[in-house]
């Protein structure tokens, strides 16, 4: 019996008042939205969340009393594996989070759990920005910065209320702190159908974005780093396994998120799905094949004070590539106090 296809999980996230909710709104009306259920967020003892957001198309549930990256975790894995036993289950499960919550444990949260991270792929994080307050916002609180760093795609809203120079000021910072995400204004319609994409669906892999030709790329913005290794020929699966082995090891207590597509010379045509978020790994997922765009590995590492050239050499070393001063794949597969990890 084949298995199920993994329901896809879409978190909404977004500081306070930067207009989670009217996107959400937006979305549930569009075609795309049909066998969505959605969870909601409500951090407080009053919820009032669940009476803006209109019905979703397979049912809308309200986790109340706290906020989703701490107290009401355990409420929202439960949440999570009754909604797979539904007798019809749904094709995507949107979670709108609390303004003040981190995606990150969230993303840990399914993929610590055995079963979570059998039923579900973790999709696509999209996080809401407020054009107006956006750029003071990113400023002042760490929480708003970790929003922006882990997105695959970012939603401008208010556009039309802000000043040219806060919008500029505001690209700025979100260049900064995540240049690979997708930037979308939801004035535009097509944003809104763009954003219901998988976000594996995209003419280039994960986290290639228009300005990232190149093979590396690190940034900084209050330490916060993003980091993408390529390498364009198949690797054998035992070499990126013990990348990501050595790479969680050696540098998950800086990792918020780890993403990315692998060519594996023992199966080219079918992607190897990779996901993690600290020292934590995704129950790694085979595609039946490549999506649109290029084949090739390309993994993106985000996090915050992240050794960015440690990430690089290890990397160029699991891959074959030579570099000066940096140690064959050999050399760091024979080593007797590598620890072992994960295998796939």
């Amino acid at each position: 019996m084949d298995r199920p296809q993994p329901i896809l999980l879409f978190i909404l996230t977004g500081f306070l008042g930067a207009g989670k909710t009217t996107l959400l709104n937006k979305l549930l009306k569009l075609p795309s939205a049909a066998d969505t259920a959605v969870v909601v967020n409500e951090f407080g003892e009053v919820s009032i969340d669940h009476l803006l957001v209109e019905q979703a198309a397979d049912g809308m549930i309200e986790l109340g009393g706290g906020c989703l990256c701490c107290t009401v975790r355990g409420a929202l894995v439960d949440t999570l594996l009754l909604i797979a036993e539904r007798d019809k289950r749904p094709r995507r499960v949107i979670i709108e989070t609390t303004g003040l919550a981190e995606p990150v444990p969230i993303l840990q949260s399914v993929i610590a759990h055995p079963e979570l991270s059998r039923l579900y792929r973790i999709d696509c994080v999209v996080t809401v920005v407020d054009a107006v307050n956006g750029p003071s916002t990113l400023d002042e609180f760490e929480e708003a910065r970790s929003q922006v760093a882990v997105a695959d795609r970012i939603v401008m809203t208010k556009a039309d209320l802000a000043l040219e120079e806060d919008r500029q000021a505001l690209l700025e910072k979100l260049a900064a702190l995540n240049p690979g995400a997708e930037l979308l204004d939801n004035r535009r319609p097509a944003s809104l159908e763009d954003l219901m994409r998988s976000a594996l669906d995209r003419t280039r892999l994960p986290g290639s974005g228009a300005d990232h030709r190149h093979d590396h790329a690190a940034h900084n913005h209050d330490q916060f780093h993003s980091i993408t290794v390529t390498h364009d020929q198949p690797i054998p699966l035992a070499a990126v396994e013990n990348f990501l082995d050595l790479l969680t090891t050696q540098q998950g207590d800086h990792i918020l998120r780890i993403k990315g597509l692998v060519e594996t010379a023992e199966h080219p045509d079918r992607p190897l799905l990779i996901q993690g978020a600290q020292k934590l790994l995704h129950r790694p997922e085979r595609l039946a094949g490549w999506p649109r765009g290029e084949r090739g590995t390309r993994i993106v590492v985000i996090g915050r004070g992240l050794d960015t050239d440690y990430i690089r050499r290890i990397f160029a070393a699991f891959a074959g590539q030579a570099a000066v001063d940096t140690p064959d794949r050999g050399a760091l597969e024979d080593n007797p106090l590598a620890i072992p990890g994960l295998r796939f």
